[in-house]
């Protein structure tokens, strides 16, 4: 057989997403959209088959009829990172939140009394809590590789102004259960609408008043870093996957910035060192306006403590400060942290 002359670039390739409608069975074509994010680039995932390569008695080396590889109950992780459009983050804080699908507010929360939420096959409605997953082939579909109950673990959202001027950016890291699925659709439906000129994000946008660092206003930032954390587990080993996925770990929301060192965050130090067992510190928002509106990018943890102040040395002073969201209760309804897009 002749060696093939065809290349590929890197960027041919995409990475989708579509809202799932029932655990077990990926998006198709028709149904809900597969939006194309937009990535930096498009990695391999790990799908982290079970595999022995141990000698057995009786040999100095591995025989073939010792091998034993099987992709049944394991976690497949899946991690991409790019430009933070709308799509992308409609569907990335819908899912990491455990919001309802379709979520009209464009403020995604996740509250102080937020109880442990488990999806999995037989349940009667999973819209909303699951994500089909296409890295589609930059040169046919049959090579394309497809995950199904998918789940939003860990999502980070950042911006840097001496990168792309404040733009803002993301990473995550999504987990699948199941088995791997070949998409051969060649019909699978792909909204690529996303535009630099229209869904761009950018910390410009915030107000001095309402960039608030622990009830600290009016700081002068240069980067900032926002992580959230909602880990799944996945019990139930079937031929196909797993039975449950379960969320039932902490939930956790925490800001890494730096600001500039000034008369307005001179007190931090003391602020870091002194705070109240028991208590929260104050507010932290990063927003254009008081409350969280749709269509503009903006952070709120309405309550917050500091886990970190520390210089850093620049040109000028500056200091790197570490932020986590607390709650109000578990009683409470108030929300732990809200992102709106």
């Amino acid at each position: 057989m002749a060696i093939s002359q065809a290349a590929y670039s890197s960027s041919a390739f995409q990475f989708l997403i579509a809202e799932q409608d029932a655990f077990g069975t990926i998006e198709g074509a028709g149904d809900n959209a597969y939006h194309a994010l937009d990535v930096d680039s498009v990695g391999s995932p790990s799908l982290n088959p079970n595999q022995a390569l141990d000698v057995r008695a009786g040999s100095r080396v591995l025989q073939a009829t010792d091998f034993f590889h099987s992709n049944v109950a394991t976690v497949k992780e899946i991690s991409v990172s790019g430009t933070a459009t709308t799509n992308a983050l409609d569907l990335l804080l819908e899912n990491i939140m455990g919001e309802a699908e379709g979520s009209a507010s464009g403020v995604y929360s996740f509250l102080s009394n937020a109880s442990a939420q488990s999806v999995g096959r037989g349940a009667s409605s999973q819209a909303g809590t699951l994500l089909s997953v296409v890295i589609k082939s930059g040169f046919g579909t049959n090579a394309d590789l497809s995950f199904k109950d998918c789940v939003v673990t860990s999502l980070s959202l950042s911006g840097d102004t001496g990168t792309e001027g404040g733009r803002i950016k993301f990473s995550c890291t999504l987990k699948t259960g199941s088995a791997v699925e070949d998409l051969t659709d060649a019909t699978t439906t792909v909204d690529t609408a996303f535009t630099a000129a229209s869904e761009n994000y950018l910390m410009s946008s915030w107000a001095a008043a309402y960039r608030q660092l622990v009830g600290v206003a009016d700081v002068v930032m240069t980067s900032f870093t926002l992580n959230l954390t909602n880990d799944a587990e996945f019990t139930g080993p079937i031929s196909t996957g797993f039975d449950v996925i379960t969320r039932a770990g902490e939930f956790s929301a925490t800001l890494d910035s730096t600001i500039k060192y000034d008369d307005k965050c001179e007190d931090m130090f003391e602020n870091f060192n002194d705070q109240s067992t028991g208590a929260s510190e104050g507010a932290t928002k990063l927003n254009h306006q008081s409350a969280l509106a749709d269509a503009s990018f903006g952070i709120s943890m309405p309550l917050s403590v500091f886990t970190n102040v520390s210089f850093n040395e620049q040109t000028m002073m500056m200091l790197d400060v570490s932020i986590k969201a607390v709650g109000s209760g578990v009683g409470s309804s108030t929300a732990l942290v809200e992102v709106a897009c």
